[in-house]
């Protein structure tokens, strides 16, 4: 039956379907476009928003977490107990987009899920990088884990702390097995195995038993020591040797603990408790000299920053201190006394002869430390007055507990005048050494007079080519070459 023109229009007009148009082309292209800008913009949507925004899913399109989720994971790993898990499959070749297929819409893909289909089919077929999924952690293989968890006897296990391989000490839980692994990684002679293993037992015995099998294994206790004090853990470390009866180990182990402590008045306090600690002799000798330094060091401190400060002692704006006296060591707060303090009476705590007495310091040390501050003072006679020494008759002698040689070289370390140095130079017993001080430091008088006295014509003619034409060292050895009076050996 033929329709009317105008029946054919209004079928047009009132169907839902659309007459093909040239212009049907250029809209579809257009709606394409828009359509894969908006794929391409997910991946930067989803990274705009927050984590907490999104939600994971599993292989199944199930949330993470879901009640569903939970109980399909517990059947597959029944299902997996033999066997390696299965994953899926992932196709390399990128089928055509079919909405219908998919399952797939905007809304779904903004919270991360699907809405029945598979979200790494999506992926496979998208193939853009932006696109980010997410998706459960996966279990790791056996074969990665296996050494840790495997059922290795005390042989084996020692066995693989040696290779320096990864094991667990987990499983041996009875104390027999505990030390039945210390035993036999003693017995390899590894400290490494050694250490793994008492960390081990420290975190897993209580103090008492780790401590009592401990005095029944020395070399196990010596690693153990050493591996508290190289750890720093002393407490631990005390109660150990207390437990095991080493309490003058244990004394001097708290004693250091001074070191600690920054302000000189607490240290002083400090120092002054320990001496109640069960110490050797010998050191508690040492401690009672520590503490007895400190408290004078306090003491000198205190009264020479006054004194500097109001500037009413010369030897302080001469040589302005560089450094606190405040913990320097014994030898140091010597020197400090005979630089600073060296004419003061007996009975004041910083007089030199006050600390010598007080500390027992011998001879030696003294005159040694004396003479090297009094020289670099250029205090000559202080200098002077240390070796000066009367006999039984009254009669003044020079006389030192060093060697001259030695105080030749202080002196001239501390630029000591020729005078000065000429003057303990001649004092030198061997003729040799002397002669070669004398050349060395250019006491040309003590090399003169030494030859003199050894009748040695030839090494004093030869001498003379070595002094200043015309000076008065030149004329003293023309005469004595022209004197009949001396019978040379040559």
């Amino acid at each position: 039956m033929m329709k009317s023109k105008a029946d054919e229009e209004d079928y047009w007009n009132s169907s839902k379907f659309i007459a093909f148009t040239f212009e049907d082309a250029d809209d579809e292209l257009s709606r394409l476009k828009e359509s894969k800008k908006a794929v391409n913009s997910i991946g930067e949507l989803i990274e705009e928003d927050d984590e907490e925004d999104l939600e994971k899913v599993s292989w199944s399109g199930d949330p993470v977490g879901s009640i569903s989720w939970s109980v399909k994971e517990m059947a597959s790993a029944n299902q997996r107990t033999d066997r390696e898990p299965a994953f899926p499959k992932i196709s390399t070749q990128t089928p055509s987009l079919n909405k219908s297929q998919s399952g797939l819409s905007l809304s779904s893909l903004f919270k991360g899920k699907a809405k029945g289909g598979n979200l790494q089919s999506f992926s496979d077929m998208l193939g853009d990088s932006s696109l980010r999924l997410y998706t459960p952690e996966l279990r790791k293989p056996k074969s990665e884990y296996k050494d840790l968890v495997g059922d290795w006897s005390a042989e084996e296990t020692v066995q693989r702390l040696q290779q320096g391989k990864a094991v667990s000490l987990e499983k041996f839980r009875s104390l027999q097995d505990k030390l039945l692994l210390l035993d036999l990684a003693v017995a390899a002679h590894d400290g490494n195995a050694i250490t793994a293993v008492l960390i081990y037992l420290k975190r897993t015995l209580c103090k008492e038993v780790l401590f009592r099998e401990l005095e029944s294994r020395q070399t196990a206790l010596r690693h153990f020591i050493h591996y508290l004090t190289e750890t720093g853990e002393q407490r631990l470390l005390l109660e150990l040797l207390r437990a095991l009866g080493r309490t003058e180990e244990a004394a001097l182990l708290q004693y250091k603990e001074y070191k600690n402590i920054t302000d000189e008045n607490k240290r002083r306090d400090f120092l002054k408790s320990s001496l109640s600690l069960p110490f050797a002799v010998e050191d508690m000798a040492h401690i009672q000299d520590h503490y007895t330094l400190l408290e004078r060091q306090i003491i000198i401190e205190a009264a020479d920053r006054k004194a500097e400060r109001e500037a009413k002692v010369e030897v302080f704006q001469k040589f302005p201190r560089k450094a606190s006296i405040l913990n320097m060591p014994l030898i140091t707060t010597l020197y400090y006394c005979c630089f600073y303090h060296y004419n003061e009476p007996e009975g004041t705590f910083s007089s030199p002869l006050n600390v010598r007495q007080t500390f027992k310091i011998s001879e030696k040390q003294y005159f040694t430390t004396a003479l090297a501050a009094r020289a670099k003072l250029k205090a000559w006679m202080d200098v002077d007055a240390l070796f000066s020494s009367r006999n039984w008759l009254g009669f003044t002698k020079k006389k030192s507990p060093l060697s001259f040689q030695r105080v030749v070289d202080i002196l001239q370390k501390n630029s000591a005048p020729t005078r000065v140095l000429q003057e303990y130079v001649g004092l030198v017993n061997d003729a040799e050494l002397r002669i070669s001080l004398a050349q060395k430091h250019k006491c040309h008088d003590i090399v003169i007079n030494t030859y003199r006295d050894m009748k040695d014509r030839q090494m004093l003619a030869e001498y003379r080519k070595k002094v200043e034409r015309g000076s008065a060292e030149e004329r003293k050895i023309d005469e004595l070459l022209s004197n009949l009076q001396i019978r040379w050996k040559n």
